[in-house]
């Protein structure tokens, strides 16, 4: 695609910031700034998913030649945030990744296994392809390739100004989204003049399960936020375990047949799992078989374990007493692939929670194929689909739906907790503004969100005063003066 710029030929020394992702959609988040002296600031490094046939196509063009991106920020470890960095060190960046601790941790976990399910789902693929005349096709990268991002990485905690490249630092703010999650700050000097960038990553929830609200942060000239749920509100009365209790209940105990639960690996699973704990340490979990079939959600769980500093006071209390609040009777997790297809032929009832939570890719997406067209299944979706992915799809009503190649009738029970989200609504995306005078804020940048929900955030957003918003597209650049 080509890039779109609203830089005139006076603006050819203005330090300038391309939006490559996220750009009226949901993914793929990366960001790039350019400096006066021609430094360039890569923010995340994100893999589109979801958006059908065009999410390969726009996966292999950054839009930008990775060899001159001197140094990349990475607000979290969501894949939609880091899932090119192989890609952009394979295409040949050779700099630093800043990040936190946590972050780092999380997205080396992802990238491996991101990597692997690219080369399982391409030898598939080619298979087919090589039966119709056509030539192989080449996973964006592979495990070795992710395994070389390593040491690229720097870790920097939450409140500590670090030095980016010349005349620039940067700081990270707890966003409260996942564990490690990092709003960006930037301090930027350039010809005795300073200029100050905010980039959100993605914004959590002031009243999480787990983790810490979002932080405040200093004053700034520009913002970069997030819209995801920007025209919309989380349920807040009723609580998540009494949500899973009662399909539990309707799924497994009335209709005797299998929960599938399509779950983020980061952040979802591990909410679903505390809220488990917490329908046990109440004596109202069911007496069934718990499943968490997806290695990277065990890896990720052990991870997020690894920071209980990152926890909120309750959860923090709650250890006092319970010093695993993720585990529970009947929990059971699944490692190899020979006992992930074993559970294809059990049919008795039974709650199997497994990565992606798009349902887009992962084993969840086999369990779906093989459980989809059986009435007595339900397929639980806990967190926000693109509308082009599988979950999206299910969400949506589809009586038939394509995966991998084949038809298949819908016929098990279609469900949503709608109030399951690491995101933040408006509320809570404007609360996180709240420390801002929007007078002093000279520009507001909308991204990682669906257009539709952009422009109804941004009136809501003109309403508290901010006066210059704007809706960038993919690859459209423009000059910060």
């Amino acid at each position: 695609m080509e890039r779109i710029s609203s830089l005139s030929q006076e603006d050819g020394r203005c330090m300038k910031i391309a939006f490559h992702g996220a750009a009226r959609t949901v993914t793929g988040s990366k960001h790039l700034l350019t400096l006066k002296n021609g430094k360039k600031i890569l923010l995340d490094c994100g893999m589109f998913q979801g958006l059908g046939k065009e999410t390969d196509m726009f996966n292999r063009d950054f839009g930008f030649d990775s060899q001159q991106v001197d140094v990349m920020i990475l607000s979290h470890a969501h894949i939609d945030h880091t899932g090119l960095i192989p890609k952009l060190v394979k295409e040949g960046f050779t700099g630093n990744i800043f990040c936190t601790p946590a972050t780092k941790d999380l997205t080396i976990v992802l990238l491996q296994d991101s990597a692997e399910i690219q080369e399982d789902e391409i030898k598939y693929i080619n298979k087919r392809r090589v039966a119709d005349g056509l030539p192989y096709l080449r996973p964006l990268y592979t495990v070795d390739d992710a395994k070389k991002c390593e040491s690229h990485f720097q870790q920097v905690e939450y409140g500590t100004w670090f030095d980016v490249t010349d005349g620039v630092q940067a700081m990270f703010t707890d966003a409260g989204h996942i564990i490690g999650s990092g709003c960006v700050h930037l301090k930027i000097s350039e010809e005795g003049k300073e200029t100050r960038l905010t980039f959100s990553g993605d914004v959590g929830r002031y009243r999480d399960a787990i983790l810490k609200s979002p932080e405040v942060f200093p004053k700034a000239d520009y913002i970069i936020v997030e819209s995801t749920y920007g025209n919309s509100l989380h349920d807040e009365n009723i609580t998540t375990s009494d949500i899973l209790l009662s399909w539990i209940q309707k799924a497994c105990m009335q209709k005797k047949g299998k929960l599938i639960m399509p779950a983020f690996s980061v952040g979802r699973t591990q909410e679903l799992l505390y809220a488990f704990n917490q329908l046990e340490v109440e004596n109202r979990l069911p007496d069934l078989d718990y499943y968490v079939d997806s290695p990277l959600s065990i890896e990720a769980t052990d991870v997020v374990k690894r920071y209980p500093q990152y926890f909120n006071k309750t959860i923090q209390k709650i250890m006092q007493t319970d010093k695993d609040p993720f585990s529970f009777k009947g929990l059971k997790f699944i490692k190899t692939v020979a006992q992930s297809k074993f559970l294809n032929f059990q049919n008795g009832p039974m709650v199997i929670i497994s990565a992606s939570g798009m349902a887009d890719a992962g084993r969840v997406k086999h369990h779906i194929s093989n459980n989809v067209e059986n009435s007595r299944n339900t397929i639980l979706l806990t967190g926000y689909c693109e509308p082009h992915s599988l979950g999206g799809r299910l969400l949506a009503g589809d009586k038939e739906v394509n995966i991998y190649g084949v038809e298949h009738q819908v016929n098990a029970e279609i469900g949503a907790i709608r109030s399951m989200s690491a995101h933040g609504d408006y509320e809570d995306l404007c609360q996180w503004l709240a420390c801002q005078d929007p007078n002093q804020v000279k520009k507001l940048f909308l991204v990682h969100g669906e257009y539709n929900v952009q422009l109804d955030f941004k009136q809501r957003l003109i309403k508290k005063g901010f006066t210059d918003i704007e809706i960038p597209e993919r690859h459209y650049e423009i000059g910060l003066t």
